[in-house]
């Protein structure tokens, strides 16, 4: 009877064990919020392929990693789980000009990576638009101190009037907790 009540007793502290790790590991994961804009020049055009980068976007890290008990050298992974794009101006337009977009990452002293996209974009998109993200690890980036989006899409129908759209991108990131 002894046996058994130590056995039990080490199951449940085995148990408690693991479920005060991924309590733990919680505490140093969050998310990182950015929202951009950029104009989309009218075009003339069908089946024309434009290009069209943003500002380049601060990202505050240090201080955001150091709000969350954690440090640049600590973060494991950071990938992107969402970007939608919504229209600001013209009131009333969709997306339904845009036949397919993708999104690219860039910062100072590193290559150029896609980070969303949409192969085919429906006519009834509406307003707002959320693309498929590529699930690459993307803490270099993020870890700079600033970095660009670039949009590159196809349309397959003209707009006469620029297009503002905003550009919003949540970051999940995942460090360790003070080296543990």
């Amino acid at each position: 009877m002894k046996r058994f009540a130590f056995y039990f007793l080490g199951l449940f502290l085995s148990l408690g064990l693991l479920s005060s790790c991924e309590d733990v590991e919680k505490l140093t994961q969050f998310n990182l919020d950015y929202n951009t804009t950029v104009t989309i020049p009218s075009t003339f055009g069908v089946q024309v392929p434009f290009d069209v980068s943003t500002p380049a976007i601060n990202t505050s890290s240090t201080s955001t990693f150091e709000s969350n008990d954690t440090r640049k050298d600590l973060i494991e992974e950071i990938q992107l789980t969402e970007m939608t794009l919504t229209i600001n101006s013209p009131s009333g337009a969709d997306f339904s000009f845009l036949e397919s977009i993708e999104v690219f990452i860039s910062a100072d002293s590193l290559g150029e990576t896609r980070i969303a996209y949409q192969d085919s974009v429906d006519v009834a998109a509406g307003e707002s638009l959320s693309l498929t993200t590529t699930g690459v690890d993307l803490q270099e980036y993020i870890k700079a101190d600033e970095f660009s989006l670039r949009i590159n899409a196809v349309t397959d129908e003209a707009i006469s009037q620029d297009h503002e759209l905003n550009i919003y991108t949540k970051f999940f990131v995942d460090a360790e907790l003070f080296g543990i």
